[in-house]
């Protein structure tokens, strides 16, 4: 039975907005934005720390800020977020109230409850376990129980989102199929559900463990559960930032993409392959067998990858077909230089784009090798890595997308909008010279969790080259540059959040957010079906050639360090 709840319709897209919806989307934003804040801050006590020469804090207070800044950033602000996200990819685009809104508020109680707890244990001083909190190291039981109620939450948010696919499915407040933002949507709800089992398999026995109640808890167990929950929490990022570029590029320039039916058949892959992911965090692990590591890390991984690929075209290619739909047609690249890059939004995603497929997707195929993981996996090189998709892939395009989110939703003009035109760039840099420097100090030796890489009090000394030394300080350089352009996201997003000029109709008629038709273009199915795309062509064809050379310097690296002869 259809309900009587209030909405309003977006005067800029012709959506429905439900007022249930409107408000679960803003609280579980802000406080996305809140735990952002507070993860960077600690991220760049790191990097300072990292940083011989200034080296800011000492060995406790590194590891402690180490685990506040993985959980808080990595966990809390990115599925924070993400819920807000489901919602809006429920209910706004498919013209629908929100399924069961009390079970909904339920769900961020549970996550703000459960993120709080974790954090006071952490600050506490008792669980500094760092991200991977890997037994038998031990944290306090709150820090556990946080975690675990955390999750609980965000599997109850999951529920309400497809709670609401159902009821838009039985009160036909859509046509045909589902939009491909949506469709997105629903493959990291799936995950998430996977992600979420994961987690609670393993972190309710190590709860127990902690309290005293259970007597150990296995390693290689631990760890083999343990990725499921911390890599697959990833893949949720991955499904929902790609949504995300989608939903951007089709308000912004409205683009459709290239064929539905293909970028749909590239989400199913992240659904059947993606997790397998996890897997590469394990390769390095005596007691599981090198079989399985082959399969997971080659042959299912790289379908996986496939998906990412298909993606890393279909993305640019709408955007490319829809700006000569404009009549951008000049040469190769004329529709990319006529691109709306003084808007914050399209700017962050399209950096977004490139980083993550360039830095982020090489180097995670790199580390997904066996062999070539022998020699990166316990360096720098990892967090680099995945510096290069949490922040320059995931992170950046979630700051995008905030710059429609607040027209749209909040209703409010963005403040300093010369500020907010450098943010993505200021951000993106700093993040791009975090992860080039961390995967290049890797690669020179440098261990991922040491808080010395001067080892100045161990008993036998070891000395890393000096470039290692120069690469850590580019790191500290770029953290710093990240830092200001993510002060500068919070100062934009909160002032104009709580002290922006309210948009009305007629404020949305002088100064639209969304390009004329691109409501319709993100609600809708729908394929542009161009095939002439000599910009993406090219732009896809200096990938590839990137990812081949640096796929094969790795493999000379390798047999340098281990040579036959």
């Amino acid at each position: 039975m259809a309900s009587n709840e209030q909405y309003r319709i977006c005067p800029e897209t012709g959506l429905k907005v439900f007022a249930t919806a409107e408000k679960l989307i803003k609280i579980n934003a802000v406080v996305a934005v809140v735990f952002l804040a507070i993860g960077g801050l600690f991220g760049l006590l790191v990097a300072l720390t990292r940083w011989p020469a200034v080296h800011i804090l000492p060995p406790d207070l590194f590891y402690l800020a180490l685990t506040a800044h993985g959980a808080d950033v990595l966990v809390f602000w990115i599925i924070f977020f993400e819920v807000a996200i489901l919602y809006f990819a429920s209910s706004t685009l498919l013209n629908c109230r929100l399924a069961a809104p009390r079970w909904a508020w339920l769900a961020f109680a549970l996550m703000l409850i459960g993120a709080l707890l974790a954090n006071v244990a952490v600050l506490q001083g008792e669980s500094s376990v760092m991200f991977t909190s890997y037994v038998p190291m031990k944290a306090a039981p709150h820090f556990y129980l946080g975690l675990i109620l955390f999750a609980v939450g965000t599997l109850i948010a999951v529920f309400v989102f497809f709670g609401t696919l159902v009821i838009a499915k039985q009160e036909k407040t859509y046509d045909g199929s589902v939009p491909l933002v949506t469709f997105g949507a629903i493959v990291a709800a799936i995950i998430a559900v996977y992600t979420i089992a994961s987690g609670a398999i393993i972190l309710v026995p190590t709860f127990l463990w902690s309290l005293g109640l259970i007597a150990n808890i296995d390693s290689v167990t631990y760890k083999l559960v343990w990725w499921g929950f911390g890599h697959s929490s990833q893949q949720i990022n991955v499904a929902t930032h790609v949504s995300v570029w989608y939903a951007i590029a089709a308000l912004t320039v409205g683009a459709k993409p290239l064929s539905e039916k293909v970028s749909r058949g590239a989400f199913l892959l992240y659904i059947l392959f993606l997790q397998l992911a996890s897997a590469h965090h394990l390769l390095v692990e005596p007691g599981i067998s090198s079989e399985w590591k082959v399969f997971n890390t080659s042959y299912a991984l790289y379908l996986a990858v496939l998906g990412s690929m298909i993606h890393g075209m279909s993305v640019p290619g709408a955007i490319e077909a829809a700006q000569r739909r404009r009549g951008f047609t000049q040469g190769m690249f004329g529709w990319l230089r006529r691109a709306p890059w003084g808007n914050p939004a399209f700017s962050g995603m399209a950096l977004s784009v490139v980083m993550f497929g360039f830095i982020g997707g090489i180097s995670g195929v790199v580390l997904g090798t066996e062999q070539i993981n022998l020699i990166m996996h316990n360096t720098l090189y990892v967090p680099g890595h995945f510096h290069a998709t949490v922040v320059t892939g995931t992170t950046l395009a979630f700051m995008a997308v905030s710059y429609l989110v607040v027209p749209l939703i909040f209703r409010k003009e963005i403040m300093f909008p010369r500020l907010a035109q450098w943010q993505p760039y200021l951000f993106g840099i700093g993040a791009l010279g975090i992860s080039l420097f961390m995967m290049g100090a890797g690669t020179l030796g440098v261990s991922r969790r040491h808080w010395d890489m001067t080892f100045a009090d161990a008993t036998l000394s070891f000395d890393h080259p000096p470039a290692a030394f120069l690469m850590m300080g580019l790191n500290g350089i770029s953290a710093i540059l990240a830092t200001i352009g993510g002060i500068a996201f919070v100062i934009v997003i909160v002032g104009s959040v709580f002290f922006g000029k309210h948009r009305d109709e007629a404020a949305c008629k002088a100064n639209p957010v969304v390009y004329q038709g691109g409501g319709e273009a993100v609600a809708t199915y729908g394929s542009e079906h161009e095939l002439k795309l000599p910009g993406t062509v090219a732009l896809v064809s200096v990938f590839f050639t990137a990812f081949v050379l640096y796929y094969f310097v790795n493999w000379k690296y390798l047999a340098e360090v281990w040579p036959l002869s």
